[in-house]
């Protein structure tokens, strides 16, 4: 092979390589001007999917009084199931019935059911505010779901009796959860021993740093009024959505302030808040819609939720109770005054007012007891009352007498104790002695201490008056 030919033979290839390297970058050129011609991909918008409850107050399950009752946590979760999309679930406050030891007890099990329901945080509102400092972080602790709040203390540590925060994910949107409850929907006198409300304000600034850290909606639960609602959103545009509350009633609207929408809903578990938008990828919310879905009779009820409430009032069976004391008085008693009564039973009436007598053994009232047996219900104190004569009275009805004495809706249900009035009426009979001693007149308020809402039909005097119409003839 000549040198030539070799010379001849490089140049060919070395052309061969310049040319092949200039269409290897003329194509790569033509596939990135191509792309060009094409919108880079974005982010894809995210569902953000919220249910709010607020205002459960206890209630697991409907009392069972009467028929149509509405609500009810077992009714919450058939509507939660139906749902069949993921949602965030959180609680704005006063989910507990109350401060006694038998709501605190309660309180375990419905917390239970938040739990059974997939919730992710519970607020405290002015009920939980409620509760003493020991019996309020035992409750946190042991809680199955997480409690919020950052500005419910102890009032000597100053440390948050439940967590000031806490994050969720839900169907890939990263939830940060901040509670408060405002000071002005509770009142220093309500507040528990050792516990002590801080500024929210001051509370949300202190926490915000470490909640909104890696999170893409930011939600602020508050038990307030609708107008401190909308003062916190005016501090704070970082929500994105406020969530309540101590409200007369549900959103009728869903309300915009500064950046956050404000949704609230109440009524003891009989309306269901829900919330949904468009999570953009700047993270601002769009096409924001919101319902209220209202827990009505004709839902069916879920077994799983029933069994906590069963379990409730097991429970509560067999647990010794502050309201078992027979030294135990009504909240409403005069310190130092004694009643100039006791309660005696209807029986002890039968004798003189057997007309009477045989008119209320007719009555719905007489069977008052075996309504709350069929539910085993005759060991709630929260039905107890209404259905015998004088609980929670030192002489009244107690839980150790296991329905066999002063039950059902009795004489002394309406017109108070009559052991002064039996007395003198035998008095009267033996020794000649005029009776000194009357019974107040009654009135439908009287009627009102239990038949109320939705524990009776809509109460009309007249009409349920006809029912047990007796005493004088005019």
């Amino acid at each position: 092979m000549t040198n030539e030919f070799r010379e001849t033979k490089a140049k060919r290839h070395l052309g061969f390589v310049i040319h092949s390297s200039f269409v290897i970058r003329i194509s790569s050129l033509a596939l990135l001007l191509a792309s060009c011609d094409k919108p880079a991909a974005l982010p894809q918008q995210r569902p953000v999917r919220v249910h709010l409850t607020c205002d459960v107050n206890g209630r697991i399950e409907p009392c069972g009084c009467f028929t149509g009752q509405f609500g009810g946590l077992s009714r919450t979760q058939t509507v939660l199931m139906a749902e069949g999309k993921p949602t965030l679930r959180v609680d704005a406050g006063d989910s507990i019935g109350g401060a006694e030891d038998y709501h605190v007890i309660q309180f375990k099990h419905v917390l239970q059911a938040f739990k059974s329901l997939g919730f992710h945080a519970v607020n405290l509102g002015r009920r939980e505010a409620a509760l003493d400092v020991e019996t309020l972080r035992k409750v946190a602790a042991d809680s199955p779901v997480p409690l919020v709040s950052a500005n419910v203390v102890d009032a000597r540590t100053q440390e948050p009796m439940a967590r000031p925060w806490v994050q969720a994910t839900v169907d890939g949107v990263r939830y940060g959860i901040v509670g408060v409850v405002d000071p002005k929907s509770v009142g220093e006198t309500d507040l528990g021993a050792g516990v002590e409300l801080l500024d929210p304000a001051s509370a949300i600034t202190k926490h915000l740093p470490e909640a909104k850290k890696d999170v893409d909606v930011l939600v602020l639960l508050t038990f307030a009024r609708e107008e401190r609602m909308k003062e916190l959103a005016a501090q704070f545009f970082e929500f994105q959505l406020i969530l309540g509350g101590d409200v007369r009633q549900p959103s009728q609207e869903l309300l915009r302030a500064n950046r956050s929408y404000i949704l609230a809903t109440t009524n003891q578990s009989r309306a269901l808040g829900f919330f949904q938008a468009a999570l953009k990828p700047d993270g601002t919310l769009e096409q924001p819609k919101q319902e209220i879905i209202f827990m009505a009779d004709d839902i069916p009820q879920d077994e799983g939720i029933i069994a906590h409430a069963e379990a409730y009032r097991a429970e509560v069976r067999t647990t010794k109770l502050a309201i078992d004391d027979p030294q135990r008085t009504r909240d409403d008693a005069v310190p130092g005054v004694r009643v100039a009564a006791r309660y005696v039973g209807s029986e002890a009436c039968a004798a003189c007012h057997a007309e009477d007598y045989a008119i209320w053994q007719k009555s719905a009232h007489s069977m008052a007891f075996p309504a709350l047996q069929r539910r085993e219900s005759e060991a709630d104190p929260s039905c107890i009352g209404c259905h015998t004569i004088g609980f929670g009275t030192e002489s009244g009805y107690r839980r150790e007498f296991a329905g066999k004495r002063l039950t059902q809706v009795g004489c002394e249900s309406c017109h108070g104790p009559g052991s002064t009035h039996v007395e003198q009426r035998n008095a009267q009979r033996t020794q000649g002695r005029e009776p000194g001693f009357k019974f107040r007149p009654l009135a439908a308020a009287d009627c009102v201490t239990c038949h109320h809402g939705e524990f009776s039909r809509p109460f009309e005097w007249e009409e349920f008056w006809k029912l047990i119409a007796h005493g004088k003839k005019k």
